[in-house]
């Protein structure tokens, strides 16, 4: 029998794609997700199990049905612009949420335990590219939510008798190259999705300022296709870590491409041109979120990027929205 990994949020966006993944390795991927911004749908890889990360009684019956070694935990609220108007409510379910988590893992033999974290936690660092040992210093309760699961896993590895793989990612991005599972249109917040949406629908887009100290004034990021980062677990799965011991990865590309290059890419890939406006900077963001100290995935678990190239990433998003449109 295959083995099987226990995926809380596995209905939602990375997580479903992680479980697409887990089993074309052989893996036998459990879903437990509230549904809350999953989609019925994408559940299609393994069991399904509907419950909210807080309920214990849930996760204890579960936990005891399917017995998993392995627990890869995306469950979370993943808004920063919502966090802070609604702090405590991050702090409950992604915070308390995984430290209930670690409780029913120690309770119930789980031996890895795979989290999804954010580059999030470095706030606006003082230097690019942000690297393992950049000050963990957030800038919203996003991120200290995220972070303060971190200290969790840390401090409860050797009682719980866990392995911990902790991700920071950096801007997930992209669709599956098979067009089966994709990114979420409406109510996008983030760029490529939206761009996508302004190109194809005739709507206007906003720049968030064009004097930042880049080459061409505009935000740089580190945009890591999300077949990468499902990758990336199974990479961590094929090389378990020491039980009791934590270890902490930055998912990247290693390279940044601004919001006009993006916005360009798009642009090349649809055919159409994006009506722009221009408005002023954003609050808390940061000029250059570039990937570092990414050759430690590489070295440890045998991860690379593959997607590297933005109109490859954005033709995938593109692909997604002609197959949900």
């Amino acid at each position: 029998m295959s083995e099987t990994v226990f995926v809380t949020g596995g209905a939602g966006y990375i997580g479903s794609h992680c479980c697409k993944l887990l089993a074309a390795n052989g893996y036998r991927p459990v879903t437990y997700d509230n549904m809350s911004n999953g989609r019925p749908d994408f559940v299609r890889y393994g069991p399904m199990v509907e419950g909210d990360i807080l309920d214990g009684f849930r996760l204890d019956a579960a936990l005891q049905e399917y017995r998993p070694k392995t627990v890869v935990h995306f469950a979370a609220l993943i808004e920063v612009e919502e966090s802070t108007r609604e702090p405590t409510l991050y702090y409950d379910v992604n915070a308390s949420g995984t430290l209930g988590l670690i409780e029913k893992c120690k309770e119930h033999g789980v031996e890895q335990f795979i989290f999804s974290s954010t580059a999030a936690v470095y706030g606006e660092p003082p230097s690019s590219p942000v690297t393992l040992s950049t000050p963990t210093v957030p800038i919203n309760p996003y991120g200290w939510s995220k972070l303060m699961s971190e200290r969790f896993l840390h401090d409860c590895a050797a009682d719980a008798g866990i392995g911990v793989t902790i991700f920071r990612y950096f801007n997930a991005c992209g669709s599956d190259p098979d067009t089966e599972l994709g990114m979420r249109f409406e109510g996008a917040s983030h760029l490529i999705p939206r761009l996508i949406t302004a190109a194809a629908e005739g709507t206007g887009f906003s720049i968030f300022g064009t004097d930042y100290d880049t080459s061409d004034g505009t935000c740089v990021r580190d945009y890591i296709h999300v077949w990468d980062v499902a990758n990336a677990h199974i990479a961590a799965l094929n090389s378990p870590v020491e039980v009791g011991c934590v270890r902490t990865f930055n998912i990247g590309v290693g390279r940044g491409f601004s919001v006009r290059e993006v916005l360009e890419s798009v642009e090349r890939i649809i055919g159409s041109k994006i009506d722009l406006k221009f408005a002023d900077r954003r609050a808390g963001d940061a000029s250059e979120l570039i990937a570092g100290d990414i050759d430690e995935a590489a070295s440890e678990l045998g991860w690379k990027a593959k997607y590297t190239n933005i109109d490859a990433i954005v033709r995938h998003g593109w692909d997604w929205y002609l197959a949900e449109h």
